[in-house]
């Protein structure tokens, strides 16, 4: 993954509403979740939950798909990991990692 992609996917998972949707589209799997019920689930306006979903789509977080009159919206679970595994790639190749505090109880 390209750094400037890397930081875009931050970018946008760096607002708390957005990060809400996403968690919520990952708790969801594959099959996904439509907005109404996302809405309905966060609480969110539907104008704003719009202009959200539209930011975590450009930079390729989520994927829509029409069914009829409803909209789907599912995480794309290789752009996700992708992020993670950029962000972890080169973990302490300069030094030795501390044990994580999870680890540790």
């Amino acid at each position: 993954m390209k750094l400037d992609d890397a930081a875009a996917r931050l970018e946008a998972l760096g607002n708390p509403t957005r990060l809400k949707i996403f968690r919520a589209l990952v708790k969801a799997g594959d099959s996904g979740m439509n907005v109404g019920r996302l809405q309905s689930r966060l609480d969110v306006a539907a104008s704003t939950l719009s202009h959200h979903l539209k930011t975590l789509l450009v930079v390729g977080l989520i994927s829509q798909e029409r069914q009829s009159t409803t909209l789907i919206c599912r995480a794309n679970y290789d752009v996700m990991h992708g992020l993670i595994e950029f962000l972890v790639d080169e973990c302490c190749v300069e030094n030795t990692c501390a044990p994580s505090a999870a680890k540790a109880s």
